[in-house]
C-alpha cells in the first residue's frame, strides 16, 4: 500500500515538474526591458477562483519593477466593486531568466512564472503554474503596454492558452474599464 502511495505521489511530481519545464521562456530575457506599466487584457485559468469570479473580471494595471536582488515586485490595481484594490506580490529570480518563483502568503501557494514571450514594447505573455495543497492549475496572462492589442496577439494568447490544456471557457479577453486606471501609480 505504502509502495503505491509513494508511486502515485511520485507520478504526481513528475507530471507536475514535466508541466513547468514544458513551459518556454522568452531567448534571452531582458528584466529591464520588461518593467513599467502594463494593462492585463488576457487572462485564462483552470482554476475555481476564476470559474467563480469570471464574470466580474476586467481589464487590471500593473506596474513591474526589479528589487535590487533581481528580483519583480508586481503591483496590479483593479476594480473590485466601487473600489479600487492593490496587490502587491514579490516574485524571486530563479536560476533560469524569465523565470520567476513566489509562494503566496495568504493561502500558501506556490506560483512558478515563466514570462513565455515579449517584444517589450507591445505585449507580454506570461504563464504560471500554481500549486497547492488541494491541487495545481495554469493561469496565463496576456499584458499590454496599451489598453488595446491587435487581433494577431490576441489570438497568440487564445492559441497558447489551449496548448496549456486550457479550454475556451476558460480563456477570457478582459473587458475594458477606465476604473481604477488613473489609482495605479
Amino acid at each position: 500500500m505504502q509502495a503505491t502511495l509513494l508511486s502515485i505521489l511520485g507520478l504526481a511530481l513528475l507530471g507536475t515538474l514535466h508541466a513547468q519545464d514544458s513551459i518556454p521562456v522568452q531567448a534571452d530575457f531582458q528584466q529591464d526591458k520588461l518593467t513599467g506599466r502594463w494593462y492585463s487584457i488576457g487572462l485564462a485559468s483552470n482554476s475555481n477562483w476564476f470559474k467563480e469570479k469570471r464574470h466580474l473580471m476586467k481589464m487590471c494595471t500593473t506596474i513591474i519593477s526589479t528589487t535590487a536582488e533581481g528580483n519583480l515586485e508586481v503591483t496590479s490595481t483593479y476594480p473590485k466593486g466601487d473600489q479600487c484594490v492593490t496587490r502587491n506580490s514579490l516574485y524571486t529570480k530563479t536560476e533560469q531568466p524569465g523565470r520567476f518563483s513566489y509562494t503566496n502568503p495568504r493561502w500558501g501557494s506556490k506560483h512558478n512564472m515563466h514570462v513565455v514571450e515579449t517584444n517589450y514594447e507591445e505585449y507580454a505573455l506570461v504563464a504560471t503554474q500554481i500549486s497547492k495543497g488541494t491541487g495545481s492549475s495554469t493561469m496565463v496572462l496576456l499584458y499590454s503596454r496599451t489598453k488595446e492589442l491587435s487581433p494577431r496577439r490576441l489570438e497568440m494568447f487564445t492559441q497558447f492558452s489551449r496548448e496549456q490544456g486550457l479550454t475556451d471557457d476558460e480563456i477570457l479577453i478582459l473587458p475594458q474599464t477606465d476604473k481604477c486606471m488613473a489609482d495605479a501609480a
